[in-house]
């Protein structure tokens, strides 16, 4: 029988999804590549300032629903800050205790936003030591390890009902190309990647999925070998994304391909799309960003015309310590000098060609 609170804690849940709006689809303009559209889902608007607010939400009703989470119970989560940014949000919002399990290296800011919802940090020098260290946790606490690197893929409907495939689809309704040749993305759990590859094969689109991979992640190669026995031996400088293990909710079967991106590409495009957004965004939306401008490069050369659709993750004032930190860049990434300049080649070029329109 479901209590009283697990009714009310699924209604406040639910009212606080009916408050929300969906976020924008926003297009980039880039003459440089004619005939070709971008476009940043940006997820940085929800509540708790990231695309893991609809994770979040999905995984604490599963959790209530499964009759996992009750009334008191402490939620534990394993994350690089994002994810345990939004669980804290709907702990908070369900008066629930929240600890975050984290790499000692997380951004300031994540870690100051847990605590502004409540939420405590318990710190592990490795990341891969977040899950051993959650589940221990949870055991000393009788509380509910979220999991979202397991539950990820299974929590959201991929079939519809507003998650953020069907968002995009139905945002890109009225555009020249309503169906883009591609949607590129970053995998952190995987779950996003899932529900993107799920819904494009259950609606029968023609749109293909690329997944996009930062340096010290195993997802690339997992998805080449199909060994879940693959381990990396250091941490992703990419918070967010990329994990040290092909992570049970990393589906690779409903990805259609995959891309590996440094480092330095990364920051170097998150610098670069400042310039044209007029706004700061976190590393992991440079790697989507700059993978989606290697598959323009493509179409360009091949003279194709369409659309390609990205996600902006979150804002970039979560890392003014760390990716907008010329210091902290300089001694844990290196030279992005040379992507940059690449970057912003093609960009003067864009302006001569709008001054000569």
């Amino acid at each position: 029988m479901t209590t009283a609170w697990v009714k009310q804690a699924i209604s406040a849940i639910d009212a606080d999804f009916q408050r929300s709006a969906d976020t924008h689809l926003i297009r980039l303009t880039l003459p440089h590549y004619p005939g070709i559209y971008f476009y940043l889902k940006d997820e940085s608007t929800h509540p708790s300032g990231s695309l893991k607010h609809r994770l979040a939400r999905s995984l604490f009703l599963y959790g209530l629903c499964n009759g996992w989470i009750k009334e008191g119970t402490p939620i534990i989560e394993a994350s690089s800050g994002s994810t345990a940014i939004s669980e804290a949000y709907f702990a908070h919002l369900l008066g629930l205790p929240f600890i975050a399990v984290m790499p000692s290296c997380t951004a300031k800011r994540k870690v100051e936003q847990i605590a502004f919802y409540g939420g405590h940090c318990h710190f592990v020098e490795q990341s891969s030591q977040i899950y051993a260290a959650s589940e221990q946790l949870a055991r000393e606490l009788n509380g509910h390890y979220m999991d979202q690197f397991t539950y990820a893929e299974r929590a959201t409907d991929w079939r519809g009902n507003n998650n953020i495939a069907d968002s995009i689809f139905r945002q890109m309704a009225r555009e020249p190309y309503p169906v883009p040749d591609y949607i590129v993305m970053s995998a952190g759990t995987g779950g996003t990647s899932a529900t993107l590859g799920r819904y494009i094969r259950y609606q029968g689109i023609d749109s293909q999925l690329m997944v996009v991979d930062p340096q010290n992640s195993v997802f690339f190669d997992y998805y080449h070998q199909r060994d879940r026995a693959l381990t990396g031996h250091c941490g992703s400088k990419i918070e967010g994304i990329g994990r040290p293990r092909a992570e049970p909710s990393f589906i690779p079967d409903v990805i259609d391909s995959m891309m590996q991106v440094p480092d330095a590409a990364s920051i170097a495009t998150l610098y670069w799309l400042e310039s044209i957004l007029g706004r700061k965004v976190g590393a992991s939306t440079g790697t989507n960003v700059w993978g989606m401008l290697q598959l323009a490069n493509q179409m360009r050369a091949q003279g194709k015309q369409g659309a390609i659709v990205t996600l902006l993750c979150d804002s970039g004032e979560r890392y003014l310590d760390t990716y907008y930190n010329a210091e902290w860049v300089a001694q844990n990434i290196g030279d992005i000098s040379p992507y940059l300049a690449q970057l912003n080649a093609g960009q003067a070029q864009n302006q001569r060609e709008l001054i000569v329109a």
